[in-house]
């Protein structure tokens, strides 16, 4: 029987691995360490875990080393995941200069824009290419995930594409919520919002 992981646990586990990285000279780690570092209470910590299985020494707690190679595995980030960039406009440019991806087993691996002005240019280590050139790129390079950084006039006839040429998973940074297959992971960052929710927080606490 297939266990329904609550998406919440999902993102409290690449939290839960932040907070190991700072205990990389520990050997061991109880859950009540771990709920100082992460802000999460220690009986939330340990339910988390135990939806994939039981990694802690009783009277002792966590193997720092063990639960990090654990985590990787349950997150799929134990190998390097190849990344589409679709829209080299400014949030797109600062994706392709951010390092830590390729740190954390993400390689943006190909870039796409329709400007002229930019297809052809390398950007870092990577060559901005042409739209229409996607399909061939996808293929040779066996990509599965993307991230979007088009407008929004243009971001579902993106995402189709992306969808039509075997794209299973998509970040989409355009502030409109996509139709996609069942099959299909599809995370909306909605970056005014995020910001619209501070403003409301900011606005409340000062007096």
């Amino acid at each position: 029987m297939k266990i329904n992981i609550p998406s919440v646990t999902i993102k409290r586990l690449s939290l839960y691995y932040r907070a190991l990285l700072e205990s990389r000279k520990k050997d061991l780690i109880s859950s009540n360490e771990l709920s100082n570092l992460t802000g999460f209470k220690a009986a939330q910590i340990r339910r988390d875990l135990a939806y994939f299985g039981q990694f802690g020494v009783s009277g002792k707690g966590y193997e720092v080393e063990v639960l990090k190679k654990e985590i990787l595995k349950i997150l799929g980030i134990d190998k390097e995941w190849r990344v589409a960039l679709v829209g080299v406009g400014n949030l797109g440019s600062a994706f392709l200069s951010y390092k830590g991806f390729r740190e954390q087993g993400f390689n943006i691996v190909a870039a796409f824009d329709n400007d002229v002005r930019k297809i052809g240019k390398t950007f870092g280590r990577i060559n901005i290419q042409d739209i229409s050139e996607i399909k061939e790129r996808i293929d040779i390079l066996s990509i599965k995930m993307a991230i979007v950084t088009v407008p929004a006039s243009a971001a579902q006839s993106i995402i189709n594409l992306l969808v039509k040429y075997s794209v299973k998973a998509i970040l989409n940074f355009a502030p409109i919520r996509p139709n996609v297959p069942k099959n299909v992971e599809l995370l909306n960052i909605d970056l005014s919002i995020e910001l619209e929710r501070l403003a409301y927080f900011l606005k409340r606490n000062i007096k």
